[in-house]
């Protein structure tokens, strides 16, 4: 049996503009992995319109994929510690499972 792989994504975040009018310069890019498909998700969410702005459901649906990632890998560090029970309750509510 084959070991289950993730799926590999790369962001890259630029600065725009800032809000004092200044033209952004900086710019980050790296990547990661992750056990869901990230633009099913984003598909998902969009479907559902749990928000007016359509830019609004994207940054959602990444930020939430981002960080539960991020908090699963490191489960065991103290900083999720009051913190995971509710985010569990919370994406069982996303889902429609609660």
């Amino acid at each position: 049996m084959g070991t289950k792989r993730n799926n590999k994504y790369k962001i890259v975040l630029q600065e725009v503009e800032l809000k004092d009018g200044v033209s952004g310069e900086r710019k980050v890019d790296f990547e990661f992995e992750n056990h869901d498909n990230i633009f099913d998700i984003m598909d998902k969410i969009m479907e559902r319109n749990l928000f007016e702005d359509k830019g609004q459901s994207l940054e959602f649906s990444l930020g939430i994929k981002l960080f539960g990632e991020v908090m699963l890998k490191n489960k065991d560090n103290p900083l999720f510690e009051e913190l995971k029970p509710a985010f569990m309750q919370f994406m069982k509510k996303l889902k429609g499972e609660a």
